[in-house]
């Protein structure tokens, strides 16, 4: 089955990068990686375990990490509604002005 997993990789420098693509390289049912430096991110897709990816890459000696997804912000919480509302007082219709 087919999933990706998504790291955080400590890489400084293109031979941290090429460390990485090298373990990823060899490590058996990978189809893809992408290596983003700047955000410090790999993500790889293919045939794996998301506990084994994090193992072979960790063995660069990079500091790696699940990648966390932001968390989503909660939804605001709407005023209390009561349970059943609270009658109104009948309105009362005033009687016509006459001049």
């Amino acid at each position: 089955m087919s999933q990706t997993v998504v790291l955080k990789v400590g890489m400084s420098c293109q031979g941290c990068a090429g460390a990485v693509r090298r373990v990823l390289g060899k490590m058996e049912g990978v189809e893809s990686f992408d290596i983003d430096m700047k955000e410090q991110k790999v993500t790889v897709k293919g045939n794996v375990q998301p506990d084994a990816v994090f193992h072979t890459v960790s063995k660069t000696g990079k500091k790696t990490a699940f990648w966390e997804e932001a968390a989503p912000l909660p939804a605001p919480n709407p005023s209390p509604v009561p349970a059943e509302p609270e009658p109104k007082p009948a309105e009362v219709e005033a009687p016509p002005v006459t001049a």
